[in-house]
């Protein structure tokens, strides 16, 4: 069992991101999904996606919370992930519009899944960063946009 004692940082954070990545391409990032519920605790134990047992202690002034990076070598990394993601639906109104979105969001290295001509990207953390990032494709009105809920693996509109 691996015991976890602090959150390293967020896999959003440039030092970081660009650790991670390149352990996404060889697949040795491992997730661990919890609830919100289990996001608020300071002790717990859990299991990765992979199968590691985790024993979770963090101090009072931490909390973990969606993208938190658990481990980090050179080898391997952990990280939390939300049961039940946000995704930022993303729909190019012309092609040129989606070459530009592709490039955008490509660069920014934000974790994405197609569905037809649409894009949706996982949301970690506010989604107005994300919107500010893209600014002037939204303000512009060439990418329409809403945000999703995943409960479970089907997507569905927020009620």
């Amino acid at each position: 069992m691996l015991s976890i004692s602090h959150v390293l940082g967020s896999r959003l954070e440039p030092a970081f991101s660009e650790k991670i990545l390149p352990l996404e391409h060889h697949n040795a990032v491992d997730e661990v999904r919890l609830s919100g519920e289990e996001l608020e605790r300071h002790q717990l134990r859990t299991t990765t996606r992979n199968g590691q047992e985790l024993a979770i202690s963090l101090p009072r002034h931490q909390r973990l919370f969606d993208g938190a990076v658990l481990l980090l070598d050179e080898v391997s990394a952990i990280v939390v992930r939300v049961a039940g993601e946000r995704w930022l639906r993303l729909e190019p109104r012309s092609i040129s519009d989606a070459i530009e979105l592709g490039y955008h969001v490509g660069n920014l290295g934000w974790r994405v899944r197609f569905e037809g001509e649409v894009l949706f990207v996982a949301i970690e953390g506010r989604a107005e960063n994300y919107v500010v990032r893209l600014g002037e494709l939204f303000w512009s009105r060439r990418v329409g946009m809403s945000i999703l809920e995943d409960h479970g693996g089907t997507t569905a509109a927020p009620a």
